[in-house]
């Protein structure tokens, strides 16, 4: 189930949780975060290519790209046995921000993401159907866990797609992990 949890950026022992989606997607849109849920269009399978997976979505992504001017999508998926995984974990895991917005839908799995707006931390869990976008220059930070299992739909407006200008802040050791916090739900 997704969740959303508050915090007050320097206690994030306080907090207040919200499990229910019309109350995660109206405590996002406060920030210019969209909140929403995809279904697909044709049943595949867990082993399909990219195309099939962005073809069964195909009505959802075209709405968005036409609405924001897409000019590249891809399909990212993240197993526990991949050899990078831990690499990959940690340069997520570091606050930074985009230039671009950033859109990420979940195919598969679950990612926790975290935005960190003014003295706020707001941690929102995505899990299968959620699609959730970060505005431009929203300083944030992303845990696929220590067995990362997920598939998501990225999309971009630029051709580079995913660019990362880091804070260096290490806010994101304070704060629960993926892991951590799905066992405290």
């Amino acid at each position: 189930m997704s969740a959303l949890t508050i915090y007050p950026d320097t206690q994030p022992q306080s907090a207040a949780t919200y499990r229910d989606f019309e109350t995660i997607a109206g405590q996002l849109q406060g920030l210019g975060v969209q909140f929403q849920r995809w279904q697909a269009e044709c049943e595949f399978a867990a082993d399909a290519d990219a195309r099939t997976v962005l073809d069964a979505y195909r009505s959802s992504i075209d709405t968005l790209s036409r609405q924001y001017g897409f000019k590249s999508v891809d399909v990212i998926s993240l197993k526990p046995d991949h050899p990078n995984s831990a690499q990959l974990r940690q340069k997520f895991l570091a606050e930074h921000t985009h230039g671009d917005f950033e859109v990420r839908f979940f195919v598969e799995g679950c990612g926790l993401f975290y935005l960190h707006v003014a003295d706020k931390v707001y941690a929102v869990l995505c899990e299968q159907g959620d699609l959730i976008s970060v505005p431009a220059n929203t300083t944030h930070w992303f845990d696929m866990g220590e067995n990362p299992d997920f598939k998501c739909i990225r999309l971009f407006t630029t051709e580079e797609g995913w660019v990362a200008e880091f804070t260096g802040n290490p806010i994101a050791d304070s704060f629960p992990t993926l892991d951590q916090y799905r066992a405290a739900l």
